[in-house]
């Protein structure tokens, strides 16, 4: 066992007690089981992490989020105009609220605070050897039992003379965030493997104007960083058109639920039958459901059914039981022959995967055999969006590529309040492709910039050839979505020129051919500090920070989440959401204190 592992999983035993002092209100009072740490190769790995159930409860009170309709950032014109995004001056931002730290005050920073507690090896000039390898016999077992994670080797910084161009596809999951909240609430940090910092930044809206006609606006904004004194942070936001929940399309929606013993808890089938409940009860008069399962084999349970026939709907999602075996591959095969039936221009037709990502039997198990089985179905159409339940054997790594494959969006639900937002609040977004194939290339100035990295969207890179490449798969972007990526950038001194042009290149939901405007990132956009910029912008470094810092990215060994939660208090303006956030970060803080420590 390696020195870290070892610290590791010491750390997660004493830091029991920290965790009933911290976050009192929302802590399982459960011992932490050991969780797996794994060193990330250079190529993409399949980590794997054990952890107990889950505890019953929200980590955030229920408290209404409040409307306002101040935007914040600022909105520019395009360069060359286009009817698909439109741009309007915008005002200032609200004045940030400051909002009390819950539980008891944090551990002052540290050493063992100062630096993330994982490592991302170096290149290897040799050929990459088994990660389990590098782990003893206990580790090992653990990883082969437990969740499993994809590991992307995080950005580093580019020379901005050696390349200019920063492209990537559009990312609306939010998985990631609440996978790694379910970790914290239950005492645990979460394995580097499961942060990816798009999804933690993404998780989160931000008060972005909404366009006046097309079908996205983009916002940008920047500031020196509280990090690093000779670096800045830039932000660069897309805000997608809102649609009311009368002006979407008509859905189609083929629910494929997992039955298999592996669902067999309260947090897993029980959940995912409330979940269906709360989105038939969302949805228009014309809309229709049906209800596919499969375990050890696939069932027809509610063929194409009438959203107001709730009484059938719900007498067929309460005979939901699980037991067997996993036939995922069988189980979609299935859905999406009932999903093409009704596809089409005037019809939103989606599966929705409702799953702890498990598949053992049947003839498709891996996330590229079953994509080959649908991929006829998806050019078709059909979209897709995979929502994970449980933990233990969750297949985290599964459930990202299938949404990402299958025009979709990847979620994970922890709690009936995370299955409100899914599926209540968030559930217009869901169906309603605004855009499809939406690329985000930011060509940087080397006169103003020297040096940048983007944090996260690792597993969303685009090669800079393929921005105008048609044919390339991207992200789609829904109703009222936001998308947001932050960079860290080295500016080259006092010049006056642009710092970069953005561009954005997307179809329409039907179209085949796609539509570019680019945006000019000027060096007025920039703050005198960080505390002159708005709201959602330090809102959205802080997370993206302490992203980094959870992950162990090198990048971020200096970076203190001490800092972070504080950039964060003092932008949460009411916000729910924000205040659990702040409270998760108190809690990261208490853990990775406990680790440097030795506890």
């Amino acid at each position: 066992m390696t020195p870290t592992s070892l610290k590791r999983r010491l750390s997660l035993w004493g830091s029991a007690l920290l965790v009933t002092c911290t976050l009192p209100a929302c802590m399982s009072n459960r011992a932490p089981e050991e969780s797996a740490q794994m060193e990330v190769a250079q190529k993409p790995t399949t980590l794997q992490a054990r952890e107990a159930p889950a505890p019953q409860g929200d980590v955030a009170a229920q408290a209404p989020e409040p409307e306002v309709d101040e935007s914040e950032g600022l909105e520019y014109a395009p360069v060359e105009k286009a009817p698909a995004i439109s741009a309007r001056p915008l005002g200032s931002a609200s004045v940030a609220a400051e909002m009390p730290m819950a539980g008891a005050p944090p551990p002052a920073p540290g050493k063992g605070e100062m630096r993330a507690m994982r490592r991302v090896p170096p290149k290897l000039a040799m050929a990459q050897p088994d990660p389990k390898d590098r782990m003893d016999d206990a580790d090992r077992a653990s990883a082969e039992r437990g969740n499993s994670f994809e590991a992307w080797k995080p950005n580093t910084f580019v020379d901005t003379v050696k390349d200019p161009l920063s492209t990537f596809a559009a990312d609306v999951d939010t998985a990631s965030y609440a996978v790694a909240r379910r970790y914290l609430v239950q005492g645990n940090l979460p394995p580097a493997s499961a942060v990816r910092v798009e999804e933690f930044v993404n998780y989160f809206k931000y008060r972005y104007t909404p366009p006046e006609s097309g079908a996205f606006t983009v916002h940008l904004e920047g500031a020196p960083s509280p990090f690093d004194d000779k670096r800045h942070f830039v932000r660069v936001g897309v805000q997608g058109k809102v649609l009311s929940r009368s002006q979407r399309k008509t859905a189609h929606l083929v629910f494929l639920v997992d039955t298999s013993g592996s669902m067999n808890s309260q947090d897993r089938l029980p959940l995912a039958k409330e979940a269906i409940k709360l989105a038939v009860k969302n949805l228009n008069e014309n809309d229709t459901v049906a209800i596919v399962t499969y375990a050890g084999s696939t069932r027809d349970v509610l063929a194409p059914t009438p959203a107001t026939d709730v009484k059938k709907i719900h007498a067929a999602v309460d005979s939901l039981s699980s037991g067997g075996g996993t036939a995922m591959g069988s189980g979609m095969e299935m859905a999406y022959k009932h999903a093409v039936k009704k596809a089409s221009g005037s019809v939103v037709s989606r599966v929705i995967v409702l799953t702890d990502g498990d598949t053992n039997i049947g003839p498709n198990l891996g996330a590229e055999s079953i994509l080959g089985s649908i991929s006829k179905y998806v050019a078709e159409g059909v979209t897709l969006s995979t929502i994970g339940f449980g933990m233990g054997n969750y297949r985290d790594d599964l459930m990202e590529k299938l949404a990402n494959k299958g025009n979709g969006n990847c979620f994970y639900v922890d709690s009936y309040k995370e299955a409100k937002k899914v599926f209540e609040t968030q559930l217009t977004g869901t169906l309603e492709v605004i855009a499809k194939d939406v690329k985000l290339q930011v060509e940087f100035n080397p006169v103003a910039v020297r040096r940048y990295r983007l944090l996260g969207y690792e597993n969303r890179d685009v090669a800079d050839n393929d921005f105008r490449n048609d044919k390339v798969d991207a992200g789609e972007i829904g109703a009222g979505h936001n998308v947001t990526a932050v960079y860290e950038v080295e500016l080259t001194g006092d010049t006056k020129e642009s710092l970069a042009t953005v561009r954005v290149r997307a179809k329409a939901p039907n179209g085949t051919e796609a539509a570019e405007q680019a945006f000019p990132f000027e060096r007025g956009m920039l703050r005198k500090s960080v505390d002159a910029a708005s709201p959602g912008f330090r809102f959205a470094v802080a997370v993206a920070a302490s992203a980094d810092i959870l992950r162990g990215n090198p990048a971020a060994e200096s970076w203190s989440l001490a800092t972070a939660q504080k950039l964060a208090e003092g932008s949460v303006e009411g916000d729910a959401d924000r205040g659990e956030f702040v409270r998760l970060v108190t809690q990261a803080r208490a853990l990775m204190g406990a680790s440097a420590r030795g506890h």
